[in-house]
């Protein structure tokens, strides 16, 4: 059974469309990601759940019930926000409390509810402490037990992370992870961040222009695109106009710089009916070696390395290859470093190439 299911649903402000007709199925204790840029129409879908808005068309059911005019008390969804929203004034103890206190629940009962919840966070000795003495980390998570406290059918999460630095937005996301899996809650998700989608999600929506683009799950999303959005959006890509040839029996893209490269029949398939066609490498299948390395079974280009990006234990270079760039991630190797200049032999294996057609 589906926990929520969306049903053409249609967002316009005036005559701006800011969600085209969208339909989704999320499944039950589903941890699902909307995914994409600022301006996609992410945030105001997980509103419309919410009740924060009003669908222009379409139906929202959670649990098989139609929500669309219910208010937003009554739809039983727990909501945390980018900035938290937890009250100054009110002790951990109390802010968790708060939606239960809303709820008549007993005293006895909501304190054990609390006590729970703290423990489930891991902050059970914050109880008496107020916000302001807390770091980013342990508000973020006071407000997720605020949120999962009241058993909600859904939890919603609009960019719950953005606010914390690099280092601690990587810990919470597993723990985040931990705690949606403990409790087994279906869990929608928003956030513009693609590692956190790729490494949190069980379900990934890409979205694009009020659109989506994509639904499926992140490996199979990462791996096999289907539009030039979405290889573009995810992930490091080389994308290369091409047009569908064949040589010898075997179908295909060629493009300018690599020329043909024989593809399989599933990616051949979904260009039927496209007028344009796109190949696209990742930048992580692609390897540079030194331009006397022997030949292997993968093709080979020469190039000249224009660019060096650092990244530890990754660095990005940049190769021209007969006039076209190209962006190659490689483990950074303690034998072998290239440079600026460096001229290299720049390898790729067809069966790691993928198509795509026009958006």
């Amino acid at each position: 059974m589906s926990a929520v299911k969306l049903h053409n649903i249609v967002k316009k402000f005036g005559a701006f469309t800011a969600v085209h007709p969208m339909s989704l199925d999320i499944p039950e204790r589903s941890f699902v990601t909307l995914l994409g840029p600022s301006g996609c129409g992410k945030t105001t879908t997980l509103r419309m759940v919410a009740g924060l808005l009003d669908p222009t068309e379409g139906d929202i059911l959670v649990a098989g019930r139609q929500i669309n005019d219910v208010p937003i008390h009554k739809r039983n969804l727990g909501i945390v926000f980018q900035n938290y929203a937890l009250f100054p004034h009110k002790t951990v103890a109390d802010n968790v409390a708060f939606g239960l206190k809303h709820r008549n629940i007993p005293k006895e009962e909501r304190n054990r509810r609390v006590a729970e919840a703290l423990e489930l966070v891991q902050l059970p000795h914050l109880a008496n402490s107020y916000p302001k003495q807390l770091s980013g980390g342990q508000q973020q998570r006071i407000a997720l037990a605020r949120a999962i406290v009241i058993e909600p059918d859904v939890l919603l999460l609009d960019e719950p992370l953005s606010a914390l630095d690099a280092n601690l937005r990587e810990d919470m996301r597993v723990e985040l992870k931990r705690i949606q899996e403990q409790i087994g809650i279906t869990t929608i998700f928003v956030t513009h961040d693609q590692s956190e989608a790729l490494a949190m999600s069980d379900i990934l929506v890409v979205m694009s222009n009020g659109r989506v683009e994509q639904v499926g799950a992140p490996k199979e999303i990462y791996s096999n695109p289907t539009s030039r959005f979405v290889a573009d959006f995810l992930g490091t890509s080389n994308i290369l106009e091409a047009e569908i040839t064949s040589e010898g029996g075997q179908s295909g893209l060629t493009a300018a710089a690599v020329g043909f490269v024989p593809l399989r029949d599933e990616q051949m398939a979904k260009l039927a009916g496209r007028a344009k066609a796109y190949l696209v490498i990742r930048a992580e299948k692609i390897d540079i070696l030194p331009l006397d390395a022997g030949p292997d079974a993968r093709l080979s280009f020469e190039g000249t390395i224009e660019a060096v990006d650092y990244q530890g234990q990754l660095v990005r270079y940049f190769v021209d290859v007969q006039g076209m760039k190209f962006q190659v991630l490689n483990m950074l190797s303690g034998t072998t470093s290239f440079e600026d200049g460096d001229r290299v032999s720049v390898r790729f294996d067809s069966q790691d190439c993928v198509a795509v057609g026009e958006d």
